[in-house]
């Protein structure tokens, strides 16, 4: 097989966005609840009451726990055993302000 003496090359330009999910700043509230902002400027309310119930995220029920969440990856954390998948924290939450 015979090389061309022209060498081609296929240039492949790949955009990767950000998911709308990404959780950019969370502000914990006293009332338990999470003001998130998401990669796509959104500020969306996340009641976490609920979440009080379940066995899992009983060490919550602290205030003072609760209020020390912080930004993990893509999402939020307390602790290494303890977060929220940021999907979930998205589409459970109420839209407080809209990037314009």
């Amino acid at each position: 097989m015979e090389m061309n003496s022209e060498t081609r090359t296929q240039e492949c330009i790949v955009h990767v966005s950000t998911p709308i999910w990404v959780i950019t700043e969370v502000v914990a509230q006293k009332n338990y609840t999470l003001l998130l902002t998401f990669a796509n400027g959104e500020k969306r309310l996340y009641d976490a009451n609920p979440l009080l119930e379940k066995p899992i995220y009983a060490p919550l029920k602290n205030l003072s726990f609760f209020m020390n969440v912080q930004i993990a990856g893509d999402s939020i954390a307390w602790n290494d055993e303890l977060d929220i998948a940021p999907e979930h924290l998205y589409e459970s939450s109420i839209l407080i302000e809209k990037n314009s």
